[in-house]
Formats: C-alpha cells, structure tokens, sequence
C-alpha cells in the first residue's frame, strides 16, 4: 500500500499551509499549482500526479519522490 507522506514531509520543513506552499513552490520550482490542487493534495492521497507536478513538489521541499510516498508491503493473512 502506499501512503501520501506530503503533510510530514512539509512539517518537518516548517510548512504548516496550503499558501505556504505554494509559495515555496513559485520560489524554489517556478511551479504554480492552483488553490484547489493544493488543498486536494494535502487533504487526500493523489490517485494520480503529473511528473511536473511531483518534480516541483521535491524541487521545492528538497526531498525525493521516496519522502512523499511510503510503501507499505499489505500483511499476510494467516491460513491464507
């Protein structure tokens, strides 16, 4: 399973809002993202992301794709 790591990936950076980020974004990547994409990136694990998208999000936070996605093996029933 993966699991959207945006939200601790911007706390651990002191980037506590939406604007705030998006500002990063404009500074560090010359990348706007539109008020509602933003907030459907913090409020919801993305079913999809443009590679642009993703490249600005590492470029602005100085992270790697692996910071914003976990991925968790699913567990093994027992008797399965």
């Amino acid at each position: 399973m993966l699991e959207w790591m945006l939200r601790q990936v911007m706390a651990q950076r002191g980037i506590w809002t939406g604007a705030a980020l998006a500002k990063l974004l404009k500074e560090k990547a010359n990348y706007r993202l539109s008020a509602p994409s933003i907030s459907a990136l913090l409020t919801q694990q993305p079913r999809q992301m443009k590679a642009d998208t993703l490249d600005a999000l590492c470029t602005a936070l100085e992270c790697t794709p692996g910071d914003l996605w976990v991925h968790t093996p699913p567990r093994e029933e027992k008797g399965a």
